[in-house]
């Protein structure tokens, strides 16, 4: 079983969406191993896009990140990263599939419901910088 760190963004949340994207995944046969909600502070956005220093959308980005409360969860499923990106949709909305997540409750680049890690190497770093391997049963 492959994991990846999907995260349930700012604006999902104050959608009041998380139950809804989490049962997709669920109904997708993902099993959830961790799950916590959490509040970044502006520098831990930074810490956690700092793959995205260097780009025009970085500061814009963490500081949506750390607007609000977030939903962060570790999924296991089989070819978890490619299978979570594709029910996840296009990062921008208006490009995504229909029935994706981020068709669905998107509504810009940024505020497009949920974060997915884009390789195995990234859901490794991405996992640990909010679960310890005691947190993910």
């Amino acid at each position: 079983m492959d994991r990846t760190l999907v995260i349930v963004k700012p604006d999902a949340v104050a959608k009041r969406a998380i139950g809804r994207i989490i049962a997709r995944f669920e109904g997708e046969g993902f099993r959830v191993a961790a799950l916590k909600m959490v509040s970044l502070t502006p520098g831990e956005g930074a810490r956690f896009y700092a793959v995205h220093r260097a780009k025009p959308f970085y500061e814009s980005l963490t500081r949506f990140i750390s607007s609000g409360p977030l939903v962060a969860m570790v999924l296991e499923g089989e070819n978890a990263v490619h299978r979570v990106r594709k029910i996840m949709g296009a990062t921008d909305p208006s490009f995504a599939e229909e029935g994706t997540i981020r068709r669905e409750l998107g509504t810009d680049v940024e505020r497009n419901a949920v974060h997915g890690s884009d390789s195995t190497a990234s859901a490794r770093e991405e996992i640990a910088f909010f679960f310890s391997e005691m947190d993910i049963l």
